[in-house]
């Protein structure tokens, strides 16, 4: 999936494992909370307000948590927010197993998991840079959003199976995924530049936001993901699909929320080999478009294999994005202000991704799931046609390491 000088960089790949074996936990816990919130609800609301309470925090916290990431040991960062994560999986365990687990336990504990990963988020994205260097960063972007999506291949399809042994074992089994990246990444030799520790005023909390409005190659980068995936994902939908437009279970729940990954990993593969070089300006407004078109059709679907079809084929196309996305914010950010710019990106993606479940939830409790889907995947097209005319800059953009001197489109 990468070139040798990749595969041999020890230190990147102790963090690549570290965090597939978090990912791996994160992905099979979803599975878990989505089918047993609905379960003991029935209710498409509920499962809205479990995006809510991990986003509520999240929102709150992570200009604080990038302020703290740009002046604190990274890594001692990521390994105390982890800790926090897995002994909050193992509330949700114990309270399965002795079946006392309510829905606000779920609650409360999507709100501790949001604070957490308020300071884990930007503390772990301003890592990679710092541990492999420009000449390797798309490669490490490439293997970070591919190990995370192969990730969410197996992660959501096992936790659909264990989660015939009940809620309990999945937990379990997640809390243990998350011990063991904490653990993996312990032993992660990462230098750590020392610098002189800033106060928090309100000018060091909001350089990343006035950093992001400044360059409108990381702002229309950024704020394109977060409107694409706010108005059009479909992730806290899929518990409704599987059971009552599908006719299934809770193994077809985990291929459904599979599905995505198996098109991002193989077009991870197409990318490693054929990396985006020309035209990535284009290129990412295209595969956002596609995002747009296959959640139409995902919605319009009421057959399993189409659905699938139609999850695989957007997640290759949201790989594209990712992987150009991430690696054009890196690249525009010097590694001083990267803690604060991951910081305000955490927020926009938290806000697409738990918002997104949020609002899925209202407007299918409003107008039924199918409506709310194909609604939802138009919505997607026409942010994609605006931002193509409202970011020249970034419609333009050439080459993922350019420099573009005409300061008249920033």
């Amino acid at each position: 999936m990468a070139s040798p000088s990749l595969l041999q960089h020890k230190p990147f790949m102790r963090f690549w494992i570290g965090q597939m074996a978090a990912s791996f936990a994160f992905q099979m816990l979803l599975v878990g909370m989505g089918w047993q919130i609905y379960n003991l609800t029935d209710s498409a609301l509920s499962l809205g307000l479990v995006g809510l309470a991990r986003y509520l925090p999240q929102l709150v916290l992570s200009l604080y948590g990038g302020h703290v990431a740009d002046n604190l040991n990274r890594h001692t960062i990521t390994l105390i927010s982890r800790s926090l994560i897995a002994v909050t999986i193992a509330v949700l365990a114990l309270t399965s197993v002795f079946e006392v687990i309510t829905p606000a336990i779920i609650y409360a504990c999507c709100a501790v998991m949001g604070a957490a990963r308020a300071f884990e988020m930007p503390a772990t994205q301003a890592m990679v840079p710092k541990l492999v260097g420009p000449e390797l960063l798309a490669q490490a972007m490439t293997w970070t959003a591919s190990g995370r999506e192969a990730t969410t291949i197996i992660g959501p399809a096992l936790g659909g199976l264990i989660y015939i042994l009940g809620a309990g074992a999945l937990y379990g089994t997640s809390t243990a995924c998350a011990l063991l990246s904490a653990i993996i990444l312990f032993g992660l030799h990462y230098e750590h530049d020392q610098r002189e520790k800033r106060p928090v005023t309100l000018d060091s909390l909001f350089g990343g936001l006035k950093f992001t409005w400044s360059n409108k190659v990381v702002f229309g980068s950024i704020s394109l993901d977060m409107f694409a995936v706010l108005i059009g994902g479909v992730t806290a939908l899929l518990p409704i699909v599987a059971r009552d437009i599908l006719n299934a279970g809770p193994e077809a729940l985990g291929l459904l929320r599979s599905a995505p990954a198996v098109g991002a990993v193989a077009m991870s593969l197409w990318l490693a080999w054929r990396p985006v070089e020309r035209k990535v300006g284009v290129k990412m407004f295209a595969a956002v478009g596609v995002f747009g078109a296959m959640t139409v059709l995902f919605g319009l679907s009421e057959t399993l294999w189409l659905s699938v079809a139609a999850l695989v084929v957007l997640g290759a196309a949201d790989m594209v994005s990712v992987v150009i996305r991430s690696t054009l914010v890196q690249l525009e950010t010097p590694d001083e202000m990267r803690g604060r710019v991951s910081a305000v990106n955490s927020i926009f993606i938290s806000t697409s991704n738990q918002m997104g479940e949020f609002r899925a939830g209202v407007v299918a409790s409003l107008i039924g799931t199918v409506p709310a889907i194909v609604i939802g995947g138009a919505g997607t097209l026409a942010v994609t046609a605006l931002w193509m005319l409202w970011f020249p800059r970034l419609t333009k953009r050439d080459r993922l390491d350019e420099r573009v001197a005409d300061s008249a489109l920033k």
